[in-house]
């Protein structure tokens, strides 16, 4: 068993394990990529990120409300096409494949599309706001209307995904329930309540658990879109770490964000788990 295991265990070791203890060695050492001296300063750095009045007023809060937003939104999107393709109609199999299309786009293609789309010179949506009536928007020049595009951007990339596992789940529910409703003259939004929705309770719990995980580590999007801009009113946990290593050259700093943000996403995550397990327990 052992033999079997060491093969997978050294990929992890090398590509995982490793990096994490090199990022962190670095974030305790003054390691400029113009100037590498390595000087061991301690926690100067999580002290100045912590101080950071861009790390807690702005990337913080950004990245929790696309975190929260983008689940809501992909979830509520997921379930009701999932509601959708789960009853027979005309050219069912066609609209499943449409829908499913942006799983197979990369997301850095998609927020490309979208950045053209939306571009205030000549970006076809704009273009055809502006001939309907509509008043000009900055889509990608202020906050809100920027923000809104990324949000709108993680939404068409992962509605599909919360689609696909809710469908499934739906078509393995019992019939019995259903039909039992249905003779005790049950309404349609009656029998969703109070029979489908808590059914696909743990299906969702765990989709919104692994969702929130994975949206709060975001890149490509907010890179692409407007790569924090503009004056950094849309950066979010991903990009500033990016901008503070790579960017700014500080690569000390950069590491120390990039901990404490994986020390946010261990007690965000170890809180949804417990939501996760009460919920389940609620549920039986």
């Amino acid at each position: 068993m052992l033999l079997l295991v060491a093969p997978a265990a050294l990929v992890l070791v090398c590509f995982q394990i490793i990096p994490i203890f090199i990022g962190m060695n670095a974030s305790f050492r003054d390691w400029s990529l113009v100037n590498p001296a390595k000087t061991w300063i301690g926690l100067k750095h999580y002290k100045d990120v912590l101080s950071d009045p861009v790390f807690l007023h702005t990337v913080l809060p950004n990245t929790f409300l696309l975190m929260v937003s983008s689940v809501v939104l992909s979830l509520a999107s997921g379930l009701g096409l999932a509601l959708l393709l789960n009853k027979p109609f005309l050219g069912r199999p066609i609209v499943r494949t449409v829908i499913l299309l942006p799983l197979t786009v990369a997301p850095v293609i998609t927020a490309t599309m979208i950045r053209w789309s939306f571009n205030d010179q000549f970006g076809v949506i704009t273009t055809l706001l502006n001939v309907l009536g509509f008043p000009e928007v900055g889509w990608l020049s202020d906050k809100w209307p920027s923000f809104s595009l990324i949000i709108l951007t993680d939404v068409w990339i992962w509605a599909p995904w919360f689609t696909i596992i809710i469908l499934a789940a739906l078509q393995g529910l019992p019939k019995e329930p259903f039909e039992a409703a249905q003779i005790d003259a049950s309404g349609p939004w009656k029998t969703f309540t109070h029979i489908t929705l808590p059914m696909l309770k743990p299906v969702i719990i765990v989709c919104v658990l692994i969702r929130s995980i994975d949206a709060f580590r975001t890149f490509d999007q907010v890179w692409i879109l407007t790569g924090g801009g503009p004056a950094r009113e849309t950066e979010v946990f991903s990009v500033y770490a990016y901008v503070e290593a790579f960017v700014h050259l500080d690569y000390g700093k950069g590491a120390a964000a990039a901990g404490l943000g994986a020390l946010i996403m261990l007690v965000v995550g170890i809180g949804l788990y417990k939501l996760v397990n009460r919920l389940m327990e609620v549920s039986r």
